[in-house]
């Protein structure tokens, strides 16, 4: 099983990208968001997800850790294969699909070309409680906050608030646009919050 692949980017186009590793060249099947993340980089990495099937051997390739949980969390469900979550991601973000499914979004799922209301509705069904339990959320996704929010998180849990309440504090002090805090001032903010 393959985690990342890193080497040269060869050629790439919205659909597919290729990566000489060592001689090799391998070819990664990418959504657009990845895609548009890639740039023009030279030196290029892709977290992988291999599928292994009868007739077919394929990768896909993902810009960071949070698309491809989504990818796979994506195709566990009845009905989505892998095409069909790589065009999911490639019509939203990781974040509004965890956007829609926590908030319910059948409209915002059923706007992927060959998502109708049934796949759209189960797609929210399966995945609500899987979304928390692999804490792919909406704040994980959100950026720069990343490794700052999760430190922040850590220390609230361990000063004994619930996670759940520590989430949401967080969040509410991160999206009011405090864009430069560090660890301690994040954590002084979301405990007047709490």
């Amino acid at each position: 099983m393959f985690d990342y692949i890193e080497g040269k980017l060869v050629e790439k186009t919205p659909t597919y990208a290729v990566i000489d590793c060592g001689g090799v060249g391998y070819l990664l099947h990418v959504s657009l968001t990845t895609y548009s993340q890639i740039g023009q980089q030279e030196l290029c990495k892709l977290y992988v997800h291999q599928a292994i099937r009868e007739d077919a051997h394929q990768l896909f390739g993902f810009a960071n850790r949070a698309e491809r949980e989504t990818f796979r969390l994506l195709i566990n469900v009845s009905g989505v294969g892998a095409s069909t979550a790589r065009m999911i991601l490639s019509s939203l973000s990781a974040t509004e699909i965890a956007e829609a499914v926590f908030n319910n979004q059948v409209a915002t799922l059923k706007a992927v070309k060959g998502i109708g209301e049934k796949t759209a509705q189960r797609i929210i069904i399966d995945l609500k409680g899987k979304i928390d339990k692999e804490n792919v959320s909406p704040d994980l996704f959100a950026g720069t906050h990343n490794t700052i929010r999760q430190e922040a998180l850590t220390a609230l849990s361990l000063l004994g608030f619930p996670k759940n309440v520590a989430e949401k504090a967080l969040q509410k002090v991160l999206s009011s646009g405090s864009d430069s805090l560090t660890v301690e001032a994040l954590i002084k903010q979301t405990l007047k919050v709490i």
